[in-house]
C-alpha cells in the first residue's frame, strides 16, 4: 500500500514519495527516497577469497602446535614412550648379566666391549615390532579417532581445509615417530654408559672409531630409523581415512607389518622382499661399516619416500572426497 505525502503548496517545498512495506510478522517500515539514497545497499561479500598468506601460515602452525600438544599430553602416548624407554634398560641389564659368562660372542661381546653398541642393539630389537606399534597407534588414531569422537566435522568447519588438516595430522604422526626413535636412542645411550665401558667403538668391518664418530653414527641412525617410522605413519594415516574406528586402522597397519615379516622369512618369495617396507628398517647397520655404506642408506630412504608419496596420495584422495558425517 503506498500513499503520497505532499507538503502545502504555498510553502514551496519539494514532494517526497514515501512507501510503506509490510512483511508478515514484522513492524511496517517506511522508506523514503532520501533514506534510500543515504544508505545504498551494500555489495555482497566476494566468495572464494583465501586467507592472506601470513594468516594462513600462522593458522597452520597454530593447528600443528595444538595437535602436538594433544598428542604429547595424552596419557596413552606417554605410557607408550615410557615402555619403549624401559626396553633398552632391560636389554642392557640382561646383556650385562650374560656377558659375565665365559664364551660369549657376537652382539653380546660387542655391547659388553663398548657402551655405544647398546643403541644399535636396541634398535635391532625394537624397530621391527614395538616401535611400529607405537607409531601405528598415533597415526591410525589421527583421522579415525576424530571421526569416531564426532569432532572431525568441527575441525573442518574452521578455515583450515582438508588438505591442510591432513598434512597437520601426518606431520604430527611423523614427529611422534621421531620422538619414539629419539627416546630409544637416549635410553640406550644412557644405559650403555652406566653399564658398559666407554671408549673407541669397533665396527662390524673391524675398524675402530672414536667416541665422537660413534655418536655421529648414532645420530645418522636416528634420522634413518625415524624416516622409516614416518613411512609407516603414512600407511596408518591412509588406513585411518577409510574408517571411523581407530582400532581398525591400528590393527590393519600392524597386520600389514606382520604379513611383511612372514613374507620376508620365506626364501621362495625373495623377489618381492625389496618392495616390503620392513625390509629397509634394519638397513641402519650400514653405519657400522667403514666407510658408511651410503648406498644402502640411500636405497632405504628412497623406499621410505616412495611409501610416503604413495600412501600420502591415497590418504589425500580418500579424505578430500570423503563425506564427513561425524
Amino acid at each position: 500500500m503506498s500513499t503520497a505525502d505532499t507538503s502545502t503548496p504555498g510553502a514551496g517545498t519539494s514532494t517526497v514519495a514515501t512507501e510503506t512495506r509490510r512483511t508478515p510478522g514484522l513492524v511496517p517500515v517506511t522508506e523514503t527516497l532520501r533514506t534510500t539514497e543515504r544508505h545504498p545497499p551494500s555489495e555482497p561479500p566476494a566468495r572464494g577469497l583465501a586467507m592472506p598468506p601470513t594468516r594462513a601460515t600462522w593458522a597452520f602452525w597454530r593447528l600443528l602446535g595444538s595437535e602436538l600438544g594433544l598428542t604429547f599430553r595424552r596419557p596413552r602416548n606417554l605410557v607408550m614412550l615410557a615402555v619403549i624407554a624401559t626396553v633398552p634398560v632391560i636389554v642392557g641389564v640382561a646383556l650385562r648379566i650374560v656377558s659375565s659368562e665365559e664364551g660369549m660372542g657376537g652382539i653380546i661381546q660387542d655391547v659388553a666391549g663398548n657402551s655405544l653398541m647398546l643403541t644399535f642393539a636396541s634398535f635391532s630389537f625394537l624397530v621391527l615390532l614395538l616401535m611400529p606399534v607405537a607409531v601405528s597407534v598415533v597415526a591410525g588414531d589421527s583421522v579415525a579417532g576424530e571421526a569416531g569422537a564426532g569432532t572431525l566435522r568441527y575441525l573442518l568447519a574452521a578455515p583450515a581445509g582438508r588438505t591442510r588438516l591432513l598434512l597437520v595430522k601426518y606431520l604430527n604422526a611423523a614427529i611422534f615417530a621421531y620422538a619414539v626413535t629419539v627416546v630409544v636412542a637416549l635410553s640406550a645411550l644412557v644405559t650403555g654408559l652406566i653399564l658398559f665401558p666407554a671408549g673407541p667403538v669397533t665396527l662390524l668391518s673391524g675398524t675402530t672409531i672414536s667416541i665422537a664418530d660413534g655418536l655421529l653414527r648414532i645420530l645418522i641412525t636416528v634420522g634413518y630409523v625415524g624416516a622409516g617410522m614416518a613411512a609407516l605413519a603414512a600407511i596408518a594415516l591412509a588406513l585411518s581415512t577409510f574408517t571411523e574406528v581407530s582400532i581398525g586402522a591400528i590393527a590393519g597397519t600392524m597386520v600389514l607389518v606382520i604379513i611383511c615379516q612372514v613374507l620376508r622369512a620365506i626364501p621362495e618369495l625373495g623377489s618381492i622382499t625389496p618392495y616390503l617396507l620392513p625390509t629397509w628398517f634394519t638397513n641402519f647397520d650400514a653405519v657400522l661399516r667403514s666407510p658408511i655404506d651410503t648406498g644402502a642408506l640411500g636405497e632405504g630412504l628412497l623406499a621410505f619416500g616412495a611409501y610416503i608419496a604413495l600412501f600420502g596420495s591415497i590418504a589425500w584422495a580418500r579424505f578430500s572426497g570423503k563425506d564427513i558425517t561425524s
